[in-house]
């Protein structure tokens, strides 16, 4: 067990003064931190405290104004007694106090030659030696023999006991290879279940686009109808994998919301890289360190943007969770400009350059060519700049991109024909052609900017699910 660790605020805004811990623990702003500490220059989740190879380690969770011990940054280091820590410089000040342990201090004695160890021995020689021994007084040869007949019985019932265990480990072990066996052909089939969903959604992807233009009554019913047999589909699915207990074995919350995520973008969770769950979490603790998410939403709620947004990606059965692909491009501003490319300015909230405009119906204004807003500039008119979005996502769902979100979001910004180039490398079934094995074929070749942009919009929607579970004081946007 790791030693105590007593923590006490010299400096800062917190109800109590001293704390004590055996176990890690977080400090920061949020309230649900071990040690929360109220001040502005402390991140709502600032530093983790963790033992481990019999140290107490500070480690830096990326804050905005750092961990600093004696006027140096440290991203990670080793606590010793009486050890200051300041949370930003001239910040709130930490003194971590952790006492030696007494039982490291007591001295070896050695035992006695006269008393002891030797005597101890002696005994042992002279009553439980060979009963048969001559010479020995018949008191002696009689302990001896009772203590020679304890051992024939104890080793009896040893043998009996040790084959009990041998059979029970023989038992207990067959039993966990078959269902270990038995498990991972449930998880099998439960990945064939999920990606034979997905190759029905493909292959229906023209009916819906048709239904979509058309008001032909058959074509609506034959949308429904299929509608209607999906939504069984995933609902067994989900029951499948309820049996599966796959959300159960979840470390915690944070992670079964990564992998319920996962399946809402269109993602096999059941298959996800354990590397995926660690990177969502990093980019949630840069959620976590800026206010940019929450004045975001803010922003899309007092301009009543939240709802035409959630009506425009159903129309185009897209989930309504690439919203936030709206909040990462432009933070919901509709007059943002970005900067000047060999394609052009990207403008607008959705940030469509000129080419990608004009082919989904939008007008392009005279200052085009200059990074300002321009009123003639249909991208940044709110309403056709998001149906306009809103159809081309479609079109990337419906291609190469094989109805995964992420690879969709990847396409977005890096450009479609780019990322279809390296799908297009990938065998063409769905169970094989998914981000998971896209990121892991190509991550040397992903541009770090696209790869920080799906793993923004991927830990903002995991975020926006259960906001006060990361500790954000908004509710979800995307419950009307």
């Amino acid at each position: 067990m790791p030693p105590v660790i007593h923590v006490i605020i010299k400096k800062g805004r917190a109800d109590r003064k001293d704390y004590k811990f055996t176990r890690s623990f977080h400090i920061g702003r949020a309230a649900e931190c071990d040690i929360q500490i109220l001040d502005d220059d402390v991140s709502r989740r600032h530093a983790n405290i963790e033992y481990r190879n019999g140290k107490w380690w500070i480690n830096d969770l990326e804050s905005s104004n750092g961990v600093w011990i004696n006027g140096r940054k440290i991203s990670e280091a080793s606590l010793d007694d009486k050890t200051e820590v300041e949370l930003s410089q001239a910040g709130p000040l930490l003194l971590f106090k952790i006492p030696e342990d007494p039982n490291l201090k007591r001295p070896f004695i050695e035992p006695s030659e006269q008393m002891g160890a030797r005597s101890v021995e002696q005994y042992a020689r002279h009553y439980f030696g060979d009963a048969k021994e001559k010479g020995i007084g018949e008191r002696t040869m009689m302990v001896r023999q009772a203590f020679q007949g304890i051992k024939r019985k104890q080793k009896r019932t040893y043998l009996w006991i040790i084959a009990l265990c041998v059979f029970v480990c023989l038992l207990t072990g067959s039993y966990a290879v078959l269902k270990h066996l038995e498990i991972e052909e449930q998880k099998k089939l439960a990945e064939e279940i999920f990606y034979s969903m997905k190759d029905l959604e493909l292959q229906f992807a023209d009916v819906l686009a048709l239904a979509r233009k058309s008001k032909d009554s058959q074509t609506i019913k034959t949308v429904k109808s299929f509608k209607a047999k999906y939504e069984s589909l995933e609902k067994n699915y989900d029951r499948f994998v309820d049996s599966l207990n796959i959300y159960g074995k979840a470390v915690d919350e944070e992670e079964k919301a990564i992998l319920r995520a996962a399946r809402t973008f269109g993602e096999c969770e059941i298959n996800m890289p354990e590397g995926f769950k660690t990177e969502v979490l990093n980019y949630i603790h840069k959620w976590q360190s800026t206010e940019r998410l929450r004045n975001a939403i803010n922003r899309a709620r007092r301009n009543g943007f939240v709802s035409p947004i959630i009506e425009a990606m159903n129309r185009y059965d897209l989930p309504p969770q690439f919203f936030y692909l709206g909040l990462q491009e432009s933070n919901f501003d509709v007059n943002a400009c970005g900067p000047k490319t060999r394609y052009g300015i990207a403008k607008g909230l959705w940030q469509f350059i000129p080419q990608t405009a004009e082919e989904y119906g939008l007008r392009i204004g005279p200052l085009a060519h200059l990074p300002k807003p321009d009123e003639l500039d249909e991208r940044h008119n709110f309403e056709k700049s998001t149906k306009a979005a809103a159809k081309y996502l479609r079109h990337i769902y419906d291609t190469d991109a094989q109805a995964s979100g992420l690879l969709v979001i990847a396409s977005y910004n890096w450009g479609e024909g780019r990322v279809n180039r390296l799908i297009k490398k990938m065998p063409k079934n769905p169970e094989e052609r998914n981000f998971w094995n896209f990121l892991e074929n190509n991550r040397n070749k992903i541009p770090k900017q696209t790869y920080d942009y799906v793993f923004y919009i991927f830990s903002a929607a995991v975020i926006g699910k259960n906001p006060e579970l990361f500790g954000f004081d908004f509710k979800n946007p995307l419950l009307l």
